[in-house]
């Protein structure tokens, strides 16, 4: 996106920022220069309007801790990612993506107990079977095998099909539907009908549980639907939302962090290497802040003027928090172009911060830390079986990915 004038005659960037082909996994060279010179700063988006860019890490903090910013994507100037997202915005119910306490802490109480620390790592043991029966079937298969294929999409939507209760031979159908739904090239049109497909599939999944319950996520909404303490739109929008996030983004981390790993081998040695849960586990933390998936920035919007970093942001004004720039803040993170799993990371912000941080990141870290503590370890040959240079990343969604991992062993 090229540069535009404002009315004062500064230049004001376009957002979201491209990267540098050769540095993919860096934050786009202005984004890193905004952090240095001007961390509250605006920027213009699709539809010509300017919100704030926020990139320093602690006026992040701050900020989406703030009450007096709102996810309320139905005011006027909140600065919605595409037009699709604008459109389908209009008619969707209450989420926790999209509410504001005291309406949001109800609704995240009703979809928070599958996702708590103590559930999640019950699931440990499930979550380590898919992953060596995928790696068998990787291994006993032709070569090159395509990494995105045989790991990195069918762990998280095994694991997050069997929680919810969604049949995993659906996933063709609601992966399509999901990226097409997120999709920056997808038009508003598009992106409404994939949407509708979505809510439709979940609402039809959970009138079934209704009246056949099960030992799931789905079975628990209709539970409340039927105790009167959320709607059937509410349910199944909500089911939607958890299926996407739930499988999206820790299917494109692990194979990004692979391809990271391999281009870092001593990095690689470290996870290859050991046995001990608490390097695996601080080495998740820096993949996750080295790599920082989410590239399209978190969207919000000013209740009530708040001044930061020597600006005042208006009340009416969007804002738009840069998760990549605050993960390369040198200030929290000195040399943050360095991969180093030995780093204390656990301050990252790949998972965003505040009441409306990732709901499934418990899950998203124990499947990270099995498929790397386990693929390195059981294939310590596996390498790249093409160039660095032929690697096609994909940046259309809110997370960036690759199209796919050639690897061999």
């Amino acid at each position: 996106m090229t540069d535009a004038l404002t009315s004062t005659g500064g230049s004001v960037p376009g957002y979201p920022m491209t990267r540098d082909a050769g540095c993919p996994f860096h934050p786009p060279a202005t984004v890193r220069r905004l952090t240095a010179e001007a961390p509250v700063s605006k920027v213009r988006i699709w539809d010509g309007s300017l919100p704030w860019l926020i990139t320093r890490h602690a006026d992040q903090r701050t900020l989406l801790t703030d009450p007096r910013i709102s996810i309320d994507e139905n005011l006027p100037g909140f600065p919605h990612m595409t037009r699709g997202r604008a459109e389908v915005a209009k008619v969707t119910p209450p989420l926790i993506t999209n509410t504001d306490a005291p309406e949001h802490t109800r609704l995240r109480r009703m979809v928070n107990v599958p996702f708590t620390v103590k559930k999640v790592e019950a699931l440990r043991p499930a979550i380590q079977q898919i992953t060596d029966e995928l790696i068998d079937a990787m291994l006993a298969g032709p070569k090159p095998a395509d990494l995105v294929t045989a790991l990195g999409l069918p762990v998280p939507t095994l694991v997050i099909s069997e929680l919810m209760g969604v049949p995993y031979e659906d996933n063709e159908f609601f992966h399509h539907n999901s990226s097409v739904a997120l999709s920056h090239g997808s038009s508003a049109r598009q992106a409404q009908e994939a949407s509708t497909a979505l809510v439709g599939y979940l609402d039809g999944l959970i009138e079934r549980k209704m009246s056949a319950p099960a030992d799931d996520m789905l079975s628990e909404l209709a539970a409340r639907i039927k105790a009167g303490e959320m709607t059937r739109a509410e349910a199944a929008t909500m089911g939607v939302a958890v299926l996407i996030a739930g499988h999206e983004t820790s299917a494109s981390m692990i194979p990004l962090g692979t391809l990271a790993l391999l281009r870092h081998p001593d990095q690689l040695a470290v996870l290859r290497d050991t046995d001990d849960p608490k390097v695996v586990a601080a080495a998740v933390e820096e993949l996750l802040r080295y790599l920082t998936i989410v590239h399209t920035g978190v969207r919000r919007i000013a209740r009530e003027d708040i001044e930061i970093g020597g600006q005042v942001i208006r009340a009416g004004d969007g804002i738009i928090f840069d998760l990549s720039a605050a993960n390369w803040d040198a200030e929290m993170f000195p040399e943050p172009e360095r991969l180093d799993l030995g780093r204390s990371a656990r301050l990252h912000q790949a998972f965003g911060y505040g009441p409306h941080q990732c709901l499934g990141q418990s899950l998203a870290r124990v499947e990270l830390q099995v498929v790397y503590s386990t693929l390195y370890r059981r294939v310590p040959t596996l390498r790249l079986a093409t160039s660095v240079d032929e690697i096609e990343f994909a940046f259309e969604g809110i997370a960036y990915s690759l199209r796919s991992l050639p690897v061999t062993w």
